[in-house]
Formats: C-alpha cells, structure tokens, sequence
C-alpha cells in the first residue's frame, strides 16, 4: 500500500494546487490515503474548521498541524469538530484538540499523530516520551505515520531513530525545505527529515520577499503576507505492508508549475 505524506500547506496557493493535483497523484499512483501538513493553510498562519474540512473533502484522508495551530483566534473553538485533524500531541493536556486519530481505509486502519519538536522552537512536552506514550494507545495492528513538525535535523533524525521498527513512517515538517534523505531504517521505518512545502516557491519559504528582504536588512518588524506566483507541491511517497506495517520504500515527490521568464 502507499500513502502520500504532502509538506506544510502555505495559504490560497498552497490550497489550489492540493486540490487540482491531489486526486490526480491518488488515480496514477494507486495511493490508499493522503496525510497534508495544514497549520499554514489560512493566510499563511493557521487553520479553520472550514478549511480543514475542505482539504478532506479534496482528497486528504488526515490533516496535521504544528507550531501555527492557534493562528486563527477562532479554530481553538472550532478543532473539536473536525474528524481526522490533529494537532502536535505534546500540547499541553489542557488545550483542546487531539495528538493522533486513526484513518479507516478500506483494507486496513492507519494511525497518524502530529509532534512538535523543542529545538528553536516554543516550550512543548517532551516529544520522544509523547510517543512512548502514544505506542501505547494506538492498536498495536495498525501502522503508524508520523508528522514531526520540528526545526532542528538532528532532533528529526534522532527521533526518526528512535521510533524505527515502532512506527511505519516518520516524516518532519516545518521549514518549508525538501530534504534529499529518504531512507528506510533499519527496522522498517521510511524516514525523510522534511517533506517540503505546498505553496509559491517564487518566495521565502511561501511569503512575499520584498517584506522578507526588508527584514533581513534593516531589522525592522514586518508583515509577511503569502507570496503569489507559480507553485509547488512536495511530499513523499511511503510504500508499505499493513500486515507487518514495515515500509519497503520511501520516494519524495515534487510538482512545480513553470514561471514565465
């Protein structure tokens, strides 16, 4: 079976060529579910209930978040009634949403949670005991895929490690960046330290750069509004077993539509 994990959602763009090309990549690749990075998604900072429900509608089968959770004064009043959409699992208890949801296909279940790293990056609960944790609520059947939304490649890396021969895939997201390092682990993990980004890559990591630019120079706060432009999609592609829920191959994906020179 293969399942398709897509990189962080940058606004309207992003949204765009998610829903023209999703369905595609579902018929050509015979893929039995989409897992899409959306804490971006709504102006380029967040979610809303709405959204999210649009991106299941266009052929994701799970929605994962990160950092950018809370983006959207209203969603933490919305993320409850939204099935299939999680936020990073090592939140606070208190805070509404849930880490991991399972996904019924039509031959099997999988399980995907959501992480969030603590280098560089806002206090969170440990995310290596989270999954030790988390192992332990999820049926032990059902291959497991997991969204690492984290900064730091050495903390991908590590827990990637960690989590081999526990959990089907481990596949980070964050910097917007595609990463060259498939690899399947040594107990049958598929690992790929970041997927990339779904939005305008005329742009800094899917913002406009002239504000960025600004920035940069002078020090000066500035708004970063999504860039327009040309698109791309980037995500990768995990082929694996239910039955003994090890990945057999991991292949990233990158579509990118042409700028006019």
């Amino acid at each position: 079976m293969k399942v398709l994990m897509i990189g962080d959602v940058v606004g309207s763009p992003g949204r765009n060529i998610f829903k023209r090309e999703v369905p595609r990549l579902r018929r050509e690749l015979g893929l039995a579910a989409v897992i899409v990075n959306a804490e971006n998604a709504a102006a380029g900072s967040g979610i809303t209930a709405a959204l999210a429900k649009e991106f299941l509608e266009a052929g994701a089968d799970a929605v994962t978040l990160g950092d950018h959770t809370w983006g959207q004064k209203e969603f933490p009043g919305q993320i409850g009634s939204v099935d299939r959409l999680v936020r990073p699992a090592n939140y606070p208890s208190d805070c509404p949403g849930k880490g991991w949801t399972l996904v019924t296909l039509p031959t099997c279940q999988i399980a995907v949670v959501n992480v969030q790293g603590r280098v560089f990056m806002n206090p969170v609960d440990c995310p290596f005991k989270t999954m030790d944790r988390i192992l332990n609520e999820i049926p032990k059947n059902v291959p497991v895929f997991v969204d690492f939304h984290a900064e730091a490649t050495s903390e991908k890396i590590t827990l990637g490690y960690y989590l081999d021969g526990r959990v089907t895939a481990v596949c980070g997201t964050h910097t917007h960046v595609q990463t060259s390092d498939t690899l399947v682990l040594p107990k049958g993990t598929a690992y790929l330290t970041d997927l990339g980004m779904t939005g305008p890559y005329v742009s800094s990591i899917g913002r406009d750069l002239k504000p960025v630019t600004r920035r940069f120079i002078t020090g000066m706060p500035s708004r970063f509004d999504v860039a327009d432009g040309p698109c791309v999609l980037e995500g990768a592609v995990i082929d694996f077993d239910p039955a003994t829920k090890v990945a057999s191959a991991i292949e990233t994906v990158r579509i990118r539509e042409p700028f006019a020179r």
